[in-house]
């Protein structure tokens, strides 16, 4: 009976080592069908969005790391996102709160920040670039608009 079990462990470790790939692979493309049907919703080349998203990760944590902080202001990981933003939108897209650090639930806000933000700008009449998607990133939609228009930011 011992020698079952533990072929039955043996096997079932050999199983999730070989599972990893795929998983990565469907993690993977799903994100890169959100890319794109993100890309497609701003108005630009999936490969154009993509290179705009990976400067602002060279711009806002410099190594692209999941786990880096701010010691200075608190943002957190790979997109250097605000936690009282986060927990926003983890709660809006049905993900716990203590479970927005990890790596897709991260890319998964990013992705859903990134939508706002360009929907703010439509709105607004902006055109779609690097530079309004940075600046929307790291200010806020009303932040860059309020700059935009020259008026006064609040201290906070």
């Amino acid at each position: 009976m011992k020698r079952v079990i533990n072929l039955l462990v043996t096997q079932e470790k050999k199983l999730r080592k070989a599972s990893i790939p795929w998983i990565m692979l469907l993690v993977s493309t799903a994100g890169q069908a959100s890319c794109s049907k993100l890309a497609k919703y701003a108005g630009l080349s999936q490969n154009n969005l993509e290179q705009i998203v990976e400067k602002l990760v060279k711009i806002e944590s410099r190594t692209g790391k999941y786990t880096v902080k701010n010691h200075h202001s608190g943002a957190y990981g790979k997109y250097q996102i605000m936690p009282s933003t986060a927990k926003f939108y983890a709660k809006k897209l049905g993900i716990p709160k203590h479970l927005w650090k990890r790596p897709y639930n991260q890319d998964k806000i990013f992705r859903a920040i990134m939508k706002a933000n360009i929907k703010s700008l439509k709105k607004r009449g902006y055109k779609i670039s690097a530079f309004s998607l940075y600046a929307t990133h790291q200010q806020g939609a009303g932040g860059f608009n309020a700059i935009m228009k020259g008026k006064n930011l609040p201290r906070s």
